[in-house]
């Protein structure tokens, strides 16, 4: 098992016509030994090519990358004793997936007795005793990458990197990988760094969760810390599904407690917020509450700081924390707001509403038994006691 530091990571592409593109951003991050540390993201924020960097695969502008105390930065990737799972299953198809396995160990020059022992102990802990003789052409996906993980299992390296070894599975495939990922996690005790753009895997797998964004790392934390209190605008938006409701206003002193009030009738969203992709086009029926929406503060939830009383601020609510009143405990009268049921989405267990208020749309998640009839007026509990407040200009979290 390996304790990995990185230390002001950069790495610089060049694009067309000699732009300089900066896929990692002055990166720093501490990977724990035994740690399962997942890199998540959008597409292009960098995860992918950090863990080359880790790899060896690329080499980087500036900073170090250190193994166990040792930098690493200048060792060819046969000698940083690490393996990697491609996206792509990377697998030789005239290869059976027991010589598949095998490879990397042969490539080591190991004892042909240890090498079966090892091949045979990976095949079993993955299940894939009865595709062993098998060529990749006859097997399914996740088989494919069942063998792509062997193959990384069987040289039992310091640090193992996965880039996104899922993503080209069905949902069904995808959750059993998923599962056994963390057993075998759980098993082996062994270093993993794991990058992938879906949450659920992060949220399930990750023990911390670097969250990045163009290059640059935005927050690292246990999924719930991420979940609870998110740094700043962009994980807000990113961790969670449905995403987070974002409203622009200002705090105002009121009679009972302080009060957020949309800047504007219909409020829209900040335009770096993820929900701001989820808005819909629509034309608005004329029977919608149109008026700015008046939020108390729950008083409980801390002391608001000064400086931002009477700024422009963001409030963040997640759909579970929009309610039906029948739902709601304790929330008051003054935070019961209207709107528009434009969609509604059963999804077993709860049902997600899109509810239009003016021109803008935020999401609630409900109970499936749910009142609310598409196209007609539902009203909604605001639980200001789970609200989370930003800098409107800079994005971070006001602490409260």
């Amino acid at each position: 098992m390996a304790r990995v530091v990185i230390e002001h990571l950069t790495k610089h592409f060049t694009g067309p016509g000699g732009a300089r593109i900066r896929a990692v951003d002055n990166a720093s991050l501490t990977i724990d030994q035994g740690e399962l540390l997942v890199l998540a993201g959008p597409s292009g924020c960098g995860k992918t090519t950090t863990l080359r960097l880790i790899a060896g695969l690329e080499e980087p502008t500036s900073g170090t990358i250190a193994m166990d105390g040792v930098v690493v930065n200048g060792l060819p990737p046969g000698k940083r004793d690490v393996a990697m799972v491609f996206q792509h299953y990377a697998l030789y198809p005239h290869m059976t997936a027991y010589e598949n396995l095998a490879f990397g160990l042969r490539l080591r020059k190991c004892p042909r007795a240890e090498l079966d022992q090892r091949v045979r102990e990976a095949a079993q802990m993955l299940g894939l005793n009865d595709c062993l003789d098998r060529k990749p052409a006859a097997l399914s996906g996740g088989q494919r990458q069942r063998v792509a993980l062997g193959r990384a299992l069987a040289r039992r390296p310091a640090l193992f990197l996965l880039d996104e070894p899922l993503s080209n599975l069905d949902l069904p495939m995808r959750a059993r990988m998923r599962t056994e990922l963390a057993r075998l996690h759980s098993r082996l005790k062994a270093t993993m760094v794991y990058v992938t753009h879906d949450q659920i895997e992060a949220m399930t797998l990750g023990h911390r969760i670097a969250v990045m964004r163009e290059g640059v790392i935005q927050q690292v934390a246990e999924p719930l810390t991420l979940y609870r209190r998110p740094a700043n605008l962009f994980v807000a938006g990113f961790i969670g599904s449905p995403a987070m409701n974002f409203f622009e206003g200002t705090i105002n002193p009121g009679a009972q407690a302080l009060m957020f009030r949309t800047n504007q009738a219909n409020g829209q969203p900040p335009p770096s917020s993820a929900n701001s992709e989820r808005r819909l086009q629509a034309a608005a029926p004329t029977s919608v509450e149109t008026e700015p929406l008046n939020l108390l503060l729950d008083p409980a939830a801390g002391v608001f700081p000064a400086d931002f009383v009477g700024r422009k601020v963001i409030l963040g609510l997640r759909p579970e924390h929009i309610l039906e009143p029948a739902s709601a405990q304790e929330v008051p009268t003054a935070n019961l707001i209207q709107g528009v049921t434009e969609i509604m989405e059963p999804v077993g267990p709860e049902t997600y509403l899109h509810v239009r208020r003016g021109d803008r749309v935020f999401v609630a998640r409900v109970k499936p038994g749910t009142q609310a009839v598409l196209n007609q007026k539902v009203t909604l509990a605001f639980d200001m006691r789970s609200a989370h407040f930003f800098d409107s200009e800079t994005g971070s979290r006001i602490a409260s």
